[in-house]
């Protein structure tokens, strides 16, 4: 009987979602928005195969040879190299790789990311098609349990992520008591870590190591994250208007409840515009993941030590807080703003050549081709305007980017277009002020987070994360009493503090 009410609730559930996704399909064109030019989904390129074998390595400083073994994707071990040495004090051979440009500390199978050819894939699934046909929960399930869900499945998925939706009145209550100029990214990272004190429950720290060898304590904590992060994202946007928080409606999809919270007023009858709903859905879905960035790997760097999922996740937003990582898309938009019109590009281009200025939303770290999800992006801005209004920076972003890709200065570094250059206009179209950028960055991303701590949980090659490093220091010296120490001109030293004026107040009235 339990059961046949379950599965009454999840076709209940699943019958409204499809409405309302119905809905924003009927009243969008998006079909023949999205579907050219899916590069992600090209079939000419094939996986490398089998790598595996053996690299010899010959020591010139000793003249002896080593061999290393290749794993089949291509990988050597690190610590095979520490082998080679030269004796002596000699700990052996170490990677130096400022940034990790080239060192994978895990095995995943979550993204594919091939930056040469533009290629971008959720679980072997290309972005364009999951954007073009996928809801962002859809997605999330996808990155988090390896495939699409099924009919009940998502009903379920749905139901138990919108049951999660709401947050203690504790967590509002310390986001009302910010300083009302508080940044939303401080917010949301504060208001992440606090969760870990309002679910002792699942701190591995209070209830043991083991508790996320449990399913169920895993899933619930996910079910949790997603659910509750819209909500407070939409708390900290109300408390920079000066407005009370507004509950989650469980009528709605993930996006529409999302701006339900943001645009009610508490009004109960509010329906957001299903197409918006769409576009932020979708912009959702090419934020989801993105393999091993800044802030992914800070989120597995933390969970290594076996801390909370709240707290990893909070030290992740806080990573993607870093304006070269969640806030590039509000440096184009300054950049389109002082550019000002079309006939002020090629002095602009000069600039950025003569390196008096800088471009900002074009290159990537990882892409040397045209970003898939910037594609999509840039299809999706004229969908938005023709909602909200025209946006006319829209046709300075537009020629300013056919003039770098036709420019062999650009064309020569591989400087394309990147998920940033486009995603900005779209925001600020659709009325969010730019310090908000970041945090709808950050919403879709606890997808990525979660799905990456659920794979390290599982993979028997996750150790705590202890990089190595070279040490430049000085190598001996001993204690000397502080009166025997000579200032040397070399050492750093304090700066010089300014002191308040309160402090001024309190000098000047003690006669000093």
């Amino acid at each position: 009987m339990e059961r046949a009410d379950s599965s009454a609730l999840a076709r209940s559930r699943l019958a409204i979602l499809s409405a309302h996704l119905e809905a924003c399909l009927k009243s969008s064109s998006f079909g023949s928005v999205i579907q050219p030019s899916c590069v992600s989904a090209q079939s000419g390129i094939q996986p490398p195969g089998d790598l595996k074998g053996s690299l010899t390595i010959v020591d010139d400083r000793t003249a002896k040879k080593y061999q290393v073994q290749v794993s089949s994707h291509g990988t050597v071990k690190a610590t095979d190299l520490k082998k080679i040495t030269t004796g002596n004090n000699d700990k052996g051979l170490k990677l130096y790789d400022p940034g990790y440009l080239n060192t994978a500390p895990v095995r995943s199978s979550i993204c594919y990311i091939d930056g040469d050819a533009g290629i971008l894939r959720y679980r072997g699934y290309p972005i364009e098609e999951l954007a073009e046909s996928s809801s962002f929960l859809e997605v999330a399930y996808l990155l988090m349990y390896g495939n699409l869900p099924s009919e009940s499945q998502l009903a379920d998925w749905e139901f138990a992520v919108s049951q999660h939706s709401a947050v203690p009145q504790g967590i509002l209550d310390i986001i009302q008591a910010m300083p009302h100029d508080a940044h939303p990214m401080g917010v949301l990272v504060s208001a992440m870590s606090a969760l870990s004190v309002f679910h002792p429950d699942a701190n591995p720290a209070l209830r043991g190591q083991d508790l996320y060898q449990s399913k169920q304590v895993r899933d619930k904590q996910i079910a949790r994250v997603l659910g509750k992060a819209p909500t407070i994202a939409a708390a900290a946007y109300l408390r920079m208007a000066g407005r009370p928080p507004v509950l989650p409606s469980s009528s709605f999809s993930y996006s529409e409840n999302f701006l339900y919270m943001l645009d009610s007023l508490s009004n109960r009858s509010y329906k957001p515009n299903p197409r918006l709903a769409r576009v932020l859905d979708i912009l959702f879905i090419l934020h989801a993941e993105h393999e091993m960035n800044c802030s992914t790997a800070a989120a597995r760097h933390l969970s290594s030590s076996g801390v909370d999922v709240y707290t990893a996740l909070a030290g992740a937003v806080g990573a993607l807080y870093g304006p070269l990582h969640g806030g590039a898309n509000e440096a184009v938009l300054k950049m389109l703003s002082e550019i000002g019109t079309i006939e002020n590009i090629p002095e602009f281009i000069e600039g950025v050549k003569n390196r008096k200025r800088k471009m900002s939303g074009f290159g990537h770290r990882v892409y040397k081709n045209y970003d898939p999800r910037a594609k999509v992006i840039k299809k999706l801005a004229e969908e938005v305007f023709s909602i909200v209004g025209r946006d006319p920076l829209i046709e300075v972003a537009v020629a300013l980017e056919k003039a770098a890709l036709s420019d062999e200065y650009f064309i020569k570094r591989k400087l394309y277009p990147n998920v940033d250059f486009y995603s900005g206009l779209i925001y600020r179209a659709m009325g969010f002020p730019t310090e908000f950028f970041p945090v709808l960055f950050a919403i879709p991303r606890m997808a990525g987070y979660l799905a990456h701590w659920r794979e390290s949980l599982d993979d028997p090659d996750t150790k705590i994360m202890r990089p190595q490093q070279v040490y430049t220091g000085e190598w001996l010296r001993h204690f000397m009493p502080v009166k025997e120490r000579m200032m040397s001109a070399e050492a750093d030293r304090l700066g010089q503090v300014s002191i308040s004026n309160a402090t001024r107040r309190r000098l000047a009235g003690s006669g000093m």
